[in-house]
């Protein structure tokens, strides 16, 4: 008596099986819009105008003489919309007939564009600040501790791992120093860190002034959102991981540098401290448009077409409220 079995119906059986899911790409939590100061009141042009008007002093007075007066400095900070980006791609209507995925891959084309415009502007926000040449050139001076009431906001790593130079403790600490000769409020202090300074932290023996802070207090309160990478809290600075931090050099490019006769190594990165304070803000910004989507049948090619568009711009407002601690990120080996 015979019947149906793996071993005669060998013809019918499929010999790979493809689900009805596409796996997509992890992607990191992106911050940085979040540290910005946006302008809603742009209406017309690219370039962006803010008076700034400054102190006055104290004179002792003496009695029947005349009071002195002065006059207050005034100047201008400009930005401009400099930053002009697309994403686009297409399917043709043959993909579309043939593909068994066509749907859920027409239907991640926006969401894709999008994120990719994000990733950009995250990108061109973290490298404000930084040294940089061209116009407009970067704040910071590459090779230089760019003193700011004589406090440092630039210097290579304190910790040193197998001849490389990584964050250590005391950066720390020096950071709420220089914020604090710069007349920074000590309230939401943020550290935007590569995940090898990460590593070096979380494997210290002895760590000290460092909580795991479980209430989730300061900053995050604020409304940052619950994905961000956070580390633990250290001297006052919540610490958040970010692999898209610049590097180091007078262009970015990874260049070594020496501040204070210390020296960095190639490829280092410019790990961020600062206060996020709403008013204090280290980064301004504008959006002459907001990302746009616009998609089209071109008969002509037999396809859909799709493109998301943006125009923005981004520059460092309070330099005081910006200090760049050079670390290595190979430091961390396996």
């Amino acid at each position: 008596m015979a019947g149906m079995t793996t071993a005669n119906t060998d013809a019918l059986i499929r010999s790979e099986i493809w689900s009805s899911q596409l796996k997509d790409v992890l992607t990191d939590e992106l911050m940085a819009k979040k540290f910005v100061r946006w302008i809603t009141e742009f209406n017309d042009g690219n370039q962006f105008t803010i008076p700034s008007i400054g102190t006055l002093d104290a004179h002792d007075y003496v009695e029947d003489q005349p009071v002195t007066y002065q006059a207050m400095d005034t100047g201008e900070f400009n930005f401009t919309i400099n930053n002009y980006l697309h994403s686009g791609t297409y399917i043709t209507q043959k993909a579309k007939q043939d593909l068994f995925y066509m749907n859920e891959l027409v239907s991640s084309f926006v969401p894709k564009q999008a994120r990719a415009i994000d990733e950009r502007v995250e990108y061109d926000i973290f490298r404000e600040g930084q040294p940089r040449t061209g116009n407009p050139a970067g704040y910071q001076v590459a090779g230089n501790q760019n003193l700011i009431n004589g406090a440092a906001h630039r210097w290579v790593g304190s910790s040193t791992v197998s001849t490389k130079r990584t964050l250590g403790v005391e950066d720390f600490a020096k950071a709420v120093y220089s914020l604090k000769k710069a007349n920074v409020p000590q309230s939401n202090l943020i550290a935007i860190v590569d995940p090898s300074v990460e590593y070096i932290l979380n494997t210290l023996t002895n760590i000290t002034n460092v909580s795991n802070n479980p209430q989730w207090q300061g900053i995050i309160e604020t409304g940052l959102g619950r994905d961000m990478r956070f580390i633990r809290n250290i001297y006052g600075f919540d610490v958040y991981t970010s692999n898209r931090l610049p590097l180091s050099g007078a262009n970015q490019t990874g260049a070594v540098e020496t501040i204070g006769g210390v020296a960095s190594t190639g490829s280092s990165v410019a790990n961020l401290f600062f206060s996020a304070n709403s008013d204090i803000l280290p980064w301004i910004g504008a959006w002459r448009q907001m990302p746009k989507v616009d998609g089209e049948w071109n008969k002509d090619f037999q396809r859909d077409e799709f493109v998301t568009t943006a125009r923005y711009g981004v520059k460092i407002y309070r330099p005081e409220n910006l200090i760049t601690v050079l670390s290595d990120p190979s430091v961390v080996t396996f």
